[in-house]
């Protein structure tokens, strides 16, 4: 789960497992598999590099318990 910004300046939570797509027209268009749109502060860098965060923490914790 990553946070972002909407327009309005409130703060939420988005299960970036759903993430269809990504763009930037300025606003950055987030497209959820389901169809529903968010369109948020951070630019499209931004909500990438949120992403690899996350996947980097998530993933890399559940490698080190395998390794260990």
């Amino acid at each position: 789960m990553i946070t972002l910004t909407k327009l309005n300046k409130d703060l939420f939570v988005l299960n970036c497992d759903l993430i269809e797509s990504i763009a930037e027209n300025p606003d950055t268009t987030i497209t959820l598999t389901g169809g529903k749109i968010f369109i948020v502060r951070e630019s499209m860098q931004e909500v990438v590099q949120k992403v690899v965060d996350y996947r980097k923490e998530t993933f890399g914790n559940f490698i080190k318990m395998i390794l260990k």
